[in-house]
């Protein structure tokens, strides 16, 4: 009994483990699967905790950075990516950043993302820089990576990004033809991904409709 009770235990502390998700200095972690990563008092928290799997991550640099003889803050619109974790600890870097004149040139040319894990392998990050609208743009960092998922078909389910398109949608490198495959439900994942508020509202009125026929 005891054995198996040990065995139950262990198993379970594996099938939980997690990775720790830190940044770098001058780094700030916006968002992680879709939430806003929100700052402890004065304090911005520069880790979290995330289980096996894909996640998606939002930052942006943000950092003190010279101008001639005086210093200035310099920041970036937010930057995503997707990280495939198994359970060991990264970091998310940059190169050393030290005047606004070279973070200036380093982002305008496409910035060179990378991740380091815990046993020093480094991988580079492939990185969508977002564009925000209007005043104030990126102030709403939740709604700005809501839109982008569902324009592009990306779902988060139980704690992990899923990109629907790559799941559901099939193109022929040759013909160009594209099919949509998969099966029922991933289907209708993607198409309300894309459908706007208007459409989500009809849908659910003309899903209620039929659930009660």
């Amino acid at each position: 009994m005891k054995n198996t009770l040990w065995l139950l235990v262990a198993l379970f502390s594996a099938s939980s483990q997690a990775a720790t998700l830190s940044v770098a200095d001058k780094i700030q972690l916006l968002a992680v699967d879709g939430k806003e990563v929100k700052s402890q008092g004065w304090e911005a928290v520069n880790s979290v905790e995330l289980s096996e799997g894909k996640h998606q991550v939002v930052v942006r640099f943000d950092g003190e950075v010279k101008r001639g003889s005086k210093s200035t803050i310099y920041t970036t619109r937010p930057y995503l990516f997707d990280i495939d974790l198994a359970n060991t600890n990264a970091e998310i870097i940059l190169p050393r950043l030290t005047t606004e004149s070279q973070a200036k040139a380093f982002f305008e040319r496409g910035a060179q993302w990378q991740l380091t894990m815990e046993n020093g392998a480094v991988k580079p990050l492939v990185v969508i820089e977002l564009q925000g609208e209007g005043f104030a743009a990126y102030s709403d960092i939740e709604a700005l990576v809501a839109a982008y998922n569902s324009d592009n078909g990306i779902v988060i389910e139980k704690g992990n990004a899923v990109d629907l398109q790559q799941v559901a949608v099939n193109v022929d490198n040759k013909t160009g033809k594209i099919e949509i495959t998969g099966d029922a439900l991933t289907q209708l994942k993607m198409w309300y991904t894309k459908a706007s508020n208007n459409d989500k509202k009809a849908f659910k009125i003309w899903m209620a409709e039929k659930d009660f026929n």
